[in-house]
């Protein structure tokens, strides 16, 4: 089966479909606005659209037109709703599955009714709409007209890289280090955990002062709202123990994640949660907010604890109950590596895809 993915092209995201779903054994070629970075796989073709920006997706439907009447591919996948959906639905090729993937649905028909508008149709003109969880699935129906019948098609973990054995554990036993690997922007809620954080040294140094010398906290990842949450961490108490990294890129996460005993992830939003089994895979139990789907890659009380959104304490006393339990720690380690290897390896999501693509050309025949 020959695959065009219409997609970013400097994504992990999409280097991992593709990677992946030529494992498969589908002939795939991307298209994309975004150059060919460093880390995309020199074995897989990439051909560059013309126009940049928002006005793009709008000027590359002819580019896209033509490029596609050369490759003459079985099936068109775009990857993200309101603006690679744009160009999908502008150059009119069937088959076409149109994979939503998190702002692309939940902000950007909420800017005006144009946003709104255009989003609708580019989802109603897809054969087959994908999304990567339930909860955004959920989301994703109301601009539908119909029933039109979403699939399911979650992100993947590559499991090599995020193994637990291929790192080497922070030699200081003594320490428990509890952190997140996000965006510094407001919609991840690491002010959220900041302020969970402060809950946590306060009552663990006034009960049990010498585990809260054995406390650090690690804030991994760059964004807006850095200088701010730096401010946050001084006005909380906790900023001498509290490390932000900066950016990182995709490659250092799983040695980041192993420094790492506790995983937590309070956003306010989110589609699907990577990060979260990506910490698992690693064998770190987590603790996550109870929002978009969060809920769906989380076991409570098993792998993680899933928390109320924008409450503090209460995702305090979940992580107070990993760092004075070493057992339970210890427990749900072994249960997240489990679940998230038994559940999102990258092999059974690309599967799942593959499936998806079947399934859309046997609807069409």
């Amino acid at each position: 089966m020959k695959i065009v993915l219409l997609s970013n092209s400097m994504s992990i995201h999409t280097i991992q479909w593709a990677k992946y779903l030529t494992e498969q054994g589908m002939n795939v070629h991307v298209i994309s606005q975004q150059p060919k970075g460093e880390d995309f796989p020199k074995n897989i073709p990439l051909s560059i659209l013309p126009f940049k920006g928002f006005l793009g997706y709008f000027l590359n439907a002819f580019a896209l037109k033509k490029l596609l009447k050369e490759i003459k591919p079985d099936l068109l996948n775009a990857h993200y709703a309101s603006g690679y959906g744009t160009t999908a639905r502008l150059a009119n090729f069937h088959p076409f599955v149109l994979s939503v993937w998190g702002s692309d649905v939940f902000e950007f028909p909420y800017r005006s009714l144009f946003h709104k508008k255009l989003l609708q149709q580019n989802l109603n003109s897809a054969d087959v709409i994908a999304s990567t969880s339930l909860s955004m699935a959920k989301q994703t129906q109301q601009f539908v007209d119909g029933h039109k019948k979403i699939e399911i098609t979650p992100f993947g973990v590559d499991l090599e890289k995020f193994n637990p054995s291929g790192c080497n554990k922070n030699a200081n036993v003594q320490t428990i280090c509890i952190g997140t690997v996000k965006t510094l922007k407001h919609v991840y809620g690491i002010d959220i955990l900041l302020k969970a954080l402060s809950i946590v040294f306060s009552d663990i140094k006034n009960e049990f002062p010498e585990v809260s010398n054995q406390l650090n906290f690690r804030v991994v990842g760059g964004g807006t709202d850095m200088d701010e949450l730096k401010k946050l961490a001084v006005e909380l108490g906790i900023d001498h123990l509290t490390h932000f990294t900066g950016s990182v890129s995709h490659e250092d996460v799983p040695s980041e994640l192993n420094r790492l005993d506790i995983y937590v992830a309070l956003s306010r939003q989110e589609s699907f949660g990577v990060a979260v089994v990506e910490a698992q895979a690693m064998g770190i139990p987590v603790v996550v907010s109870n929002v978009g789907g969060l809920p769906e890659v989380v076991q409570n009380g098993k792998t993680g604890f899933i928390v109320d959104s924008e409450n503090p304490q209460q995702a305090a006393n979940a992580i107070k109950k990993l760092i004075l339990d070493t057992e339970l720690r210890r427990a749900m380690s072994v249960e997240a590596k489990q679940f998230a290897h038994s559940n999102f390896s990258w092999q059974s999501c690309a599967e799942n895809m593959s499936d998806v693509y079947h399934k859309t050309l046997k609807i069409l025949k």
